[in-house]
């Protein structure tokens, strides 16, 4: 029986490819597949991994898949899924790396717990150019069934480090829980889905992910219409989440999740993005927070934070001080965007 399945689309990193298939190769339980998804890169990513494991004794869990074209991290994942067999689905960014005992003790975690529907680990944030090391931390809530105030205070606070859990596939597919078709934030849609959906959640306080910060990156390649996208997933999370009914229940939790990281997120994203940012765009995102969350400032989690509704405030009544001051807010905070 395949315990877990580790899904990992790949397009140009030949450069650090191979760390990543190594750090599977070590990993401590046996019974696991990997599924790397060819999405059509430039270089040779993909020949990189087959010949590295072509003589290894786990070279039958290696699956290599290839759609008719490129689609993107997200939809390569979405493609995947359908292939795997494990009881847990588990994503790995191809430039990223993982510690060998990782998937045996989150597997290990979960079953321990009754099985539960996820199981996450805490993550290193790693700078390729010399800077600091960095572990971010999901909240510690106990292990077993979420109660409802479990569930709030968790979706709430947690860091969007999808590839830091196990999901139990069978969860997975009840849910439909997908990546969306726009290229941005499919992380905070995958993982917010994920959450709602879970009866039950486990986790190692260790920071078994390895996440690269590199020049050249998805998340460090400047894009000025990169918001637009952003924009567009949570747009689609809200659809989704009201479709499959989850949406009502949590409403409160979920509307501060889209006014963190759909709307001020978008902001950064514009601002920090663009040589010119113009007030005209700062209102055309805010017309579609206001589509989205018309009520946001009765939300009582935007109430209790004084920091959003100074931000709020800038945008709305001194935009001009506003485009001043993000740039330099997400150079303190070293947020990516």
């Amino acid at each position: 029986m395949v315990k877990v399945s580790v899904i990992l689309p790949v397009y140009g990193v030949a450069q650090y490819i191979e760390k990543c298939a190594q750090s599977l190769l070590d990993q401590t339980l046996q019974e696991m597949e990997f599924l790397f998804v060819d999405d059509h890169g430039p270089d040779n990513s993909i020949e990189l991994v087959q010949r590295l494991v072509a003589d290894h004794s786990r070279k039958d869990q290696f699956v290599f898949l290839r759609p008719e074209h490129n689609m993107g991290a997200g939809m390569a994942r979405n493609y995947a899924i359908p292939y795997a067999k494990g009881e847990y689905l588990a994503f790995v960014d191809s430039d990223d790396w993982v510690e060998p005992d990782m998937f045996e003790s989150l597997y290990k975690e979960a079953k321990g717990q009754g099985g539960c529907d996820l199981c996450f680990c805490q993550i290193s944030k790693d700078y390729t150019d010399g800077q600091p090391t960095e572990i971010l931390k999901n909240p510690d809530i106990p292990s077993g069934k979420m109660t409802e105030e479990t569930k709030r205070y968790f979706l709430t606070h947690y860091v969007s480090m999808f590839s830091t859990y196990i999901y139990r596939r069978e969860m997975v597919e009840k849910g439909e829980i997908r990546f969306p078709e726009s290229r941005s934030a499919d992380d905070s849609f995958f993982i917010t889905g994920a959450l709602l959906f879970a009866q039950s959640m486990a986790h190692v306080d260790k920071p078994f992910y390895h996440y690269m910060i590199r020049p050249g990156s998805v998340t460090t390649t400047k894009d000025s219409v990169k918001y637009q996208k952003r924009l567009a997933t949570f747009r689609s999370l809200m659809e989704y989440l009201k479709a499959h009914g989850v949406y009502e229940p949590y409403k409160n939790e979920v509307d501060f999740i889209y006014l963190k990281k759909g709307y001020f997120s978008s902001v950064f994203n514009y601002v920090s993005n663009s040589t010119e940012p113009k007030k005209q765009t700062l209102e055309e995102i805010r017309g579609e927070l206001l589509c989205q969350v018309p009520d946001y400032r009765r939300n009582p989690y935007y109430r209790k934070k004084c920091s959003l509704r100074a931000l709020d405030f800038l945008l709305r009544r001194c935009k001009g001080v506003a485009l001043k001051l993000i740039p330099i807010y997400v150079r303190k905070t070293n947020q990516v965007v």
